[in-house]
């Protein structure tokens, strides 16, 4: 069963989600959800070429997906920004000191939100779903 719609749609509704959370001044939380909006966004256009793959890196998950479809250095850069927020975003111990949510700010989390929005919008032309 092709479940890549599943996938997409959950991938779209985390990206709401990181505008909320954007909106509400939670960057490092901004920048995280985006990672996984991308995520799942990426894991949809697998499952789309039933090439499903476990795993949070955007870059392998990038990788998977040049198997099957062209994927511009825009995106390729995006993914590998995005990558960066999957861990330190949550962990104290991803840095020598401090929280996490003190090691992120606006230009971050705004950053990152792009960066989804163009994931999700290159997925969904893949995909023919706008």
């Amino acid at each position: 069963m092709d479940r890549s719609d599943d996938w997409l749609g959950q991938g779209r509704a985390e990206l709401a989600a990181a505008r909320d959370l954007f909106a509400a001044g939670h960057w490092a939380w901004c920048c995280f959800t985006s990672q996984q909006a991308a995520e799942k966004a990426l894991k949809g256009a697998l499952e789309h070429f039933r090439a499903g793959r476990p795993g949070h890196n955007l870059n392998e998950l990038r990788q998977a997906l040049e198997v099957h479809a062209t994927v511009p250095t825009p995106i390729q850069e995006a993914c590998a920004r995005l990558n960066r927020h999957y861990i330190p975003t949550r962990y104290p111990d991803a840095f020598p000191s401090g929280m996490p949510v003190a090691q992120f700010f606006e230009p971050d989390a705004r950053e990152a939100l792009a960066d989804a929005e163009e994931v999700i919008r290159f997925v969904g032309a893949t995909l023919g779903s706008p």
